[in-house]
């Protein structure tokens, strides 16, 4: 899949993994070595009753799945994750998937199992069906149901989940009474309304619905989490901080709520606060929060983290030390701009426009279609006395976007720190640590033999490696995963990331060619058309979004890429960029 698109998803776990290895660990404990584990991913249960007042089981079922899974230790992708992958094809969260779409979005997510399901009621009981899909070799488990009063919703799905886990691995090692025990007590009147919160398209009716859920369950963590991001989307800061506050450490959205109220912090002008949390997040991550802590992950630094962490130092007046961390921010993710924008923007207000000019070129060069990036790059080329990289800069502007595309963009070197042109990072993406903490700890990934471990805790581990911009290490895993398995689709994708970041394009075009004979997908012709498009081949690279956008038509980003090709003007001289 796309790096940069994976960004947006998350994997949901009973704890919070990054705080709390040993939590996961002694989950995982409890399976055999011979016990069977994996990544699900979890779509939407249909409707197939006529009583539309039933609609919000759909996602409530979806949920509940995702929740019983994760509380019973499992890898299982969150509801946002998958939601965010429809998106990416553009399709909305609810809509009904063939199993062959189903099947092609598991693996562009490289899950290993993709559960689904339908219910049904008479009026008076509820019938619950769960499908689970293997994603490779591709196969279709026999479907388990239960029938019952929607009273006893919870339990049911519980048993579901039971069963549709033994029905794929018949050593799993938990009794039905034993699997119960481990799931969170939910109340039914609570959990229907945070659903209908989670779904609500306006904000007063999430905000009222996740209310009644919070007020019906106080012990909840889920609603209070979903009210402080509801109130942080309104910039209602002042109400949202309590909400994110009450999210306990044992919670998976501990790490996520602790960066929101960072967050919250620099909207509101607190940097010395803000400071505070993204320190504490930096020392949490790498196991420093008291002597003798255990490092839990090997450096794999967050850049979201990074950058505003650099920019409560900046507002702070602590200029080096804002500088230190935005330049390792933007060595960790070479894709986005805003990294070295705000490296950039720092240096400009020091009056070093030398500095600024580099670090704003890169910004362009990452992401040429910002006029703002570009707006700033012939600002800090005019004051630095380089009129004629200014002018030259201008003319490409205008060639490409028109003769009014710059904005204008007014920075005074003398001001303080507190711009609105500092850009502040709202998501995190805590995927990297979680896979981490996983696969160092969990016994499915090393069997008791010593076997090597499977092609795809290889391509986890890998792209947790080239999350931290860690290329070798990166290298190294998605190499092990084709000693295992060859024609590893998702393992030439890795490699062919790992070649494009060290420019070697020729190679990462070699390595998504093999990706594509394994099967055939619009995100790895997306990054095909990406590639090629960096080499200015953009006529391949038209063709290969074109071929993207025939296996996914509303696919958001391969529509964005043909977009931005079809503005490209072809340089003279050479056929392939015609």
């Amino acid at each position: 899949m796309s790096y940069r698109v994976s960004r947006a998803l998350f994997v949901a776990f009973a704890c919070a993994a990054a705080l709390l290895p040993s939590c996961v660990r002694a989950q995982n404990a409890t399976r055999s070595s011979s016990s069977q584990q994996g990544l699900f991913l979890v779509f939407p249960f249909e409707n197939s009753g006529s009583s539309p007042r039933l609609d919000w089981l759909g996602e409530g079922l979806e949920e509940l799945t995702i929740q019983y899974l994760s509380d019973a230790g499992e890898q299982v992708y969150s509801h946002a994750g998958r939601a965010g992958e429809l998106e990416r094809y553009g399709l909305p969260s609810s809509a009904k998937l063939s199993r062959a779409t189903m099947l092609r979005i598991g693996q562009d997510l490289d899950a290993d199992y993709v559960i689904f399901g339908s219910f049904n009621s008479d009026g008076t009981n509820l019938t619950v069906e769960s499908h689970l899909l293997r994603i490779s070799p591709p196969a279709l488990i026999a479907p388990v149901s239960e029938t019952g009063p929607l009273s006893s919703l919870m339990d049911m799905q519980a048993k579901v989940v039971w069963h549709t886990l033994v029905a794929n691995d018949k050593s799993y090692p938990l009794a039905l009474a034993d699997f119960s025990k481990s799931l969170r007590p939910l109340r039914l009147d609570a959990f229907e309304h945070f659903v209908r919160g989670v779904l609500a398209n306006e904000d007063e009716p999430r905000l009222r619905e996740l209310r009644e859920a919070a007020r019906l369950d106080p012990n909840w963590p889920d609603p209070a989490y979903a009210l402080g991001e509801t109130y942080a989307g309104k910039g209602d800061c002042d109400s949202a901080l309590p909400w994110f506050g009450r999210v306990p450490k044992t919670n998976p959205h501990y790490v996520e709520a602790n960066f929101a109220i960072g967050v919250c912090r620099l909207r509101l002008n607190q940097p010395d606060k803000a400071e505070q949390v993204f320190v504490s997040l930096q020392d949490s991550i790498h196991g420093n929060e008291a002597p003798g802590a255990t490092r839990s992950v090997s450096g794999a630094d967050l850049p979201e983290i990074l950058n505003n962490l650099g920019l409560a130092l900046a507002r702070e007046g602590k200029t080096q030390d804002a500088q230190a961390v935005f330049k390792h921010a933007t060595e960790l993710d070479p894709d986005e701009d805003d990294y070295p924008f705000n490296l950039g923007l720092l240096a400009f207000r020091a009056s070093d426009f030398i500095e600024a000019a580099a670090s704003f070129r890169e910004a362009v060069q990452r992401e040429p279609d910002n006029a703002e990036d570009r707006a700033l790059l012939i600002q800090s080329l005019d004051r630095a006395g380089k009129k004629a990289e200014a002018d030259e800069e201008r003319n490409a502007v205008a060639e490409a976007f028109g003769p009014n595309a710059l904005p204008t963009v007014r920075v005074d070197p003398k001001s303080d720190a507190q711009s609105h042109l500092d850009r502040v990072k709202t998501d995190l993406d805590v995927t990297t640590l979680r896979l981490e903490v996983l696969s160092s700890g969990s016994p499915a990934a090393i069997s008791t033999n010593g076997e090597a471990t499977s092609a795809s805790t290889h391509i986890r581990q890998g792209r947790q490696e080239l999350a931290g911009g860690r290329l070798e290490l990166a290298e190294a895993q998605f190499r092990a995963a084709l000693a295992s398995d060859p024609n590893n689709a998702s393992a030439h994708l890795g490699l062919a990331e790992v070649n494009r970041r060290r420019y070697k394009y020729d190679d990462a075009i070699t390595e998504l060619q093999a990706s594509l004979k394994d099967r055939d997908s619009a995100v790895v012709r997306t990054t095909l058309a990406r590639v090629y498009m960096e080499q200015n081949k953009f006529a391949l690279a038209r063709a290969e979004a074109q071929k993207a956008l025939a296996l996914a038509p509303n696919y958001t980003e391969a529509k964005q890429l043909l977009d931005h090709l079809q503005n490209q003007k072809p340089a003279t001289g050479s056929p392939q960029s015609q």
